[in-house]
């Protein structure tokens, strides 16, 4: 019996998440679920993400029965999970940033972290690095421009290259720097761009496959929902001017239609 799997985001940086889960588990059923009505998500308290969390999955599980969860964004993740995993009987599975392994393979101890505003200040990061990478220096930047800048992207495969420079204008003078951790599931999109800009950087890690393996590890032991066939589907919760460019986008990605909830 397939599995049916929620992801979701505040915008499309989560299918970044999902194209790892799907290489891993394709014979799955699939709901991506991008909340561009309270796009982005760094810039939303902590009583606001766990409300929207709440809220998006009561809305789906009534349309399919789920069998699990992912918050597919880093700054949700830091504070949803335990209100998700109480008020739901399914699995639920969080983005965090990869910190351990970065510390594990850096040379010269010295990593960044690119994250969100939201993510950096979480006191839940601060206790990763105490507990990961204390013999590190960990350089943090935090930005809400660079989701927007990697969203922008994936609509229109661009990038503004001076913003992008901006951003980690800091980190271009450090040589030390060897390591950086894509701590947010938009930064994937815009790795590119950051090789070019930070050649000194040898390795660019993000969480995709590190949740894709908890998925699958998690669907192994679990006893699926019975459930009729459905297509992989989206749902946004606000249409805008660009709902037929971001339709577009999720078929691309392999779900079928775009639909409002």
């Amino acid at each position: 019996m397939k599995p049916t799997i929620l992801i979701y985001d505040s915008g499309m940086g989560g299918l970044t998440i999902y194209d790892e889960i799907r290489k891993k588990i394709p014979n799955a059923y699939y709901i991506y679920c991008f909340d561009n009505a309270y796009f982005p998500y760094s810039e939303k308290s902590e009583s606001e993400l766990v409300a929207r969390a709440e809220h998006i999955v009561q809305k789906i599980i009534k349309k399919h029965p789920l069998d699990l969860v992912v918050v597919a964004c880093n700054t949700a993740s830091t504070v949803v999970l335990p209100t998700l995993r109480k008020k739901f009987d399914i699995e639920v599975v969080g983005t965090v940033p990869a910190i351990k392994p970065a510390a594990q393979i850096s040379q010269t101890k010295t990593i960044g972290l690119l994250a969100t505003k939201g993510t950096v200040n979480r006191r839940y990061v601060q206790e990763l690095i105490d507990s990961y990478a204390k013999e590190c220096v960990v350089e943090k930047i935090g930005s809400t421009t660079l989701v927007e800048l990697a969203e922008q992207k994936m609509q229109t495969n661009t990038v503004d290259s001076e913003k992008l420079q901006e951003i980690i204008a800091t980190w271009q003078s450090n040589p030390k720097l060897d390591t950086v951790i894509l701590g947010c599931t938009h930064f994937p999109v815009v790795k590119k761009e950051l090789q070019q800009l930070l050649p000194q950087v040898k390795n660019f890690i993000d969480s995709g496959k590190a949740i894709a393996n908890r998925v699958e590890f998690l669907l192994k032991t679990k006893k699926i929902a019975e459930k009729s066939s459905f297509d992989n589907i989206a749902y946004c919760t606000k249409v805008t001017k660009n709902i037929k460019d971001q339709e577009n986008i999720m078929i691309k990605n392999g779900l079928k239609r775009l639909d409002f909830i």
